[in-house]
């Protein structure tokens, strides 16, 4: 996989992206996480957008690939129930966990892609 790169066009947000990318990769992810990266690690592609709705972008798109995995979690669950081994089924309240975290991933995005007022 490659490392996402930002757009060479998208506007400098603060002063030290313009520095050499120095210290903790975790502290830089999460700045950039608060900037407004989305799924891939890219900020929202939309420039002519308000900062706040390309965030709110960003994080809707986060919190889809979030619900894409629970899904995928949720699916392996049911078919191990029905067609897998007992000891390898996860157990009801594992499952209904993942649907509570589906439901509340859902939530998110739905919050996040409604324009602010």
């Amino acid at each position: 996989m490659t490392t996402p790169k930002f757009p060479a066009n998208a506007p400098a947000n603060t002063e030290d992206e313009e520095a050499p990318r120095k210290g903790s990769a975790f502290i830089r992810a999460l700045k950039d996480i608060g900037r407004g990266a989305a799924a891939d690690g890219q900020p929202w592609p939309e420039p002519s957008l308000r900062v706040g709705r390309r965030i709110a972008l960003a994080d809707a798109d986060c919190a889809r690939a979030g619900l894409t995995i629970a899904l995928e979690m949720l699916l392996a669950g049911e078919r191990i129930r029905q067609n897998g081994p007992d000891e390898d089924y996860p157990g009801d309240r594992v499952m209904e966990g993942l649907i509570m975290a589906c439901l509340a991933i859902n939530g998110q995005a739905s919050a996040r892609m409604r324009p602010e007022e």
